[in-house]
């Protein structure tokens, strides 16, 4: 009895032990994560800080010299803020416009640190936008200060962060005074922020544009649309059916069809012109025996019966045993990078498995292209004499808006037989745009 008293005893006393131990873990736990959020805000609060000054000197600046060192520092130091502020664990409702605003802010200035790279000077319209970017970051600044103050006067606590972020999961009720909800009254603080119009991602003349390929042309029904994805896949109507709708800036319907094997392909097939958005197919990929060559040509083929015409590759890639081409339309000699087609071709069997047409549904049309005033000898000037040029065309480049470059396209290899890619306007003989190749044995990848 004593021995198994004595022994009882040793047990509770090695569980308090652990549960002693496991709770010492858990406080150092929490309070690493805890010093990992601080660590994060205060990145978040110092990039803010340095961003609002860098936006209150652009205002001032007269020379493309100077407007272009502003910009740059106000990129950099956006894409500080925007990492700190991942690094947060916010809900997305808590950091819209936050988030929002600090990608437009960096992504502006990038823009407008390229144009002074050519010698363009701030327009009356860009210094006003500027202003406008420098009044919400202040006021964004401010109140970030002021929450980092709350955050040393004990006020507020990180750990109250994670609660407001259960809460949105659904798994705890909301603290009151929680760190969550003095960003969310951040939120609603925001001034209006002047629509900006220039060549960027963010801008506003890129919302909701419609799809240049389908324009002026009528809706579909969903009938219609069937015998589409039917024609696509090669299987007669009855063997697809209809799987709903989707929405968004391409609305479409979407298909399902049984595959051999218990497989199914999945078609999205636009609203309005009824063309295909995407086909995919669910049947799982075995073990290569299709060459690269084989499977690009199928993909040319596959693009031809499609009705896709004067479309030439671009590059490949090959990954779990499938082979994605992209294809991209030429208009006469000229490759227009914008309109961009994928085909993914299963190398166990050579068959398409996968189409994706945004691209080519977003940017195709006829363009007017202006009148080449650098030839390809004098474009050559701009191509650095250690390169070594291996291919050349003419190419129209997109930037990160809707506008296109017409560029001389040299595709060059170096001393040690990598390989590049050097734009040059075809307009200016400016160098538009570098992009390293990295090659290997699944296909070729552009950065």
């Amino acid at each position: 009895m004593i021995r198994l008293i004595s022994y009882l005893c040793a047990v509770a006393a090695a569980f308090g032990i652990l549960a002693g131990t496991n709770y010492e873990r858990a406080l150092r736990a929490e309070r690493e994560t805890e010093n990992h959020y601080q660590h994060a805000f205060s990145e978040l609060v110092t990039a803010m800080t340095e961003v609002d000054a860098a936006l209150q000197k652009s205002v001032y600046a007269t020379s493309p010299a100077m407007t272009g060192n502003l910009c740059t520092e106000i990129f950099g130091k956006a894409m500080t803020a925007q990492m700190s502020l991942g690094a947060l664990p916010y809900g997305a409702q808590e950091l819209e416009q936050t988030a929002g605003f600090i990608s437009r802010v960096g992504d502006y200035a990038y823009a407008l640190s390229r144009a002074a790279a050519g010698g363009d000077a701030l327009s009356e319209e860009e210094l006003a936008n500027l202003q406008g970017l420098s009044e919400t970051a202040s006021v964004l600044t401010l109140n970030l200060k002021s929450l980092q103050s709350d955050l040393q006067a004990g006020r507020l606590t990180l750990r109250e962060l994670e609660r407001a972020q259960q809460t949105l999961d659904g798994t705890e009720e909301e603290t009151v005074g929680s760190f969550g909800e003095s960003f969310r009254l951040i939120e609603q603080e925001f001034l209006e922020v002047p629509s900006l119009i220039y060549d960027g991602p963010f801008s506003e003349h890129l919302t909701g544009a419609a799809p240049k390929a389908l324009d002026g042309l009528s809706e579909v029904t969903e009938e219609a649309a069937r015998e589409t994805a039917a024609g696509l896949l090669g299987v007669g109507k009855a063997k697809v059916y209809a799987t709903g709708e989707t929405a968004g800036e391409l609305p479409c319907y979407t298909f399902a069809a049984d595959a051999d094997g218990g497989a199914s392909y999945f078609v999205s097939v636009t609203k309005q012109g009824g063309a295909v958005l995407s086909m995919l197919s669910s049947r799982p990929v075995g073990s290569a025996a299709v060459s690269a060559e084989e499977a690009v040509a199928t993909a040319a083929r596959f693009l031809q019966d499609a009705g896709y015409l004067d479309m030439a590759e671009t590059y490949y890639m090959t990954q779990g045993g499938i082979l994605t081409v992209n294809f991209a339309w030429q208009q006469d000699d000229v490759l227009c990078y914008s309109d961009l087609v994928k085909v993914s071709v299963a190398l166990d069997t050579g068959a398409v498995c996968a189409f994706e047409s945004r691209g080519y549904l977003t940017a195709h049309c006829v363009r007017t292209l202006p009148e080449v005033a650098v030839s390809t000898v004098d474009a050559q000037a701009a191509v650095p004499s250690a390169l070594r040029i291996l291919a050349h065309q003419m190419a129209l480049v997109p930037s990160d808006g809707q506008y296109e470059t017409l560029c001389h396209e040299f595709k060059c290899a170096n001393a040690d037989g990598s390989h590049c890619i050097i734009y040059v306007n075809a307009v200016s003989g400016a160098q538009e745009k570098i992009l390293l190749l990295l090659e290997d044995e699944s296909g070729t990848l552009t950065i």
